[in-house]
């Protein structure tokens, strides 16, 4: 399944957050996948395009950055497939 996390960076935590991610990397459990991500211009929030099967593995992850981040898990269907099954619809 796809899912757009939203990191909402604590308090102008940025440069923490960039260090630690420097240091340690992204700290992702086998089998939840980073696909692309986008930073807003402020440093305020994080878009992020993932892929999981297990939603245990975000707890995990989440576990890593929670005292910078505050997130949001959004599933997400691609427009491809979303215009598949409205078509059926029509």
């Amino acid at each position: 399944m796809l899912f757009v996390v939203v990191e909402r960076f604590k308090n102008g935590k940025a440069k923490e957050i960039y260090r630690r991610f420097q240091e340690k990397g992204r700290m992702m459990p086998e089998g939840l996948k980073y696909l692309d991500s986008w930073v807003e211009v402020n440093f305020d929030r994080c878009f992020q395009l993932m892929e999981c099967d297990d939603l245990r593995l975000f707890q995990e992850w989440i576990f890593h950055w929670q005292d910078l981040v505050e997130f949001e898990i959004i599933p997400v269907v691609s427009s491809k497939d979303t215009a598949e099954v409205v078509t059926k619809m029509l």
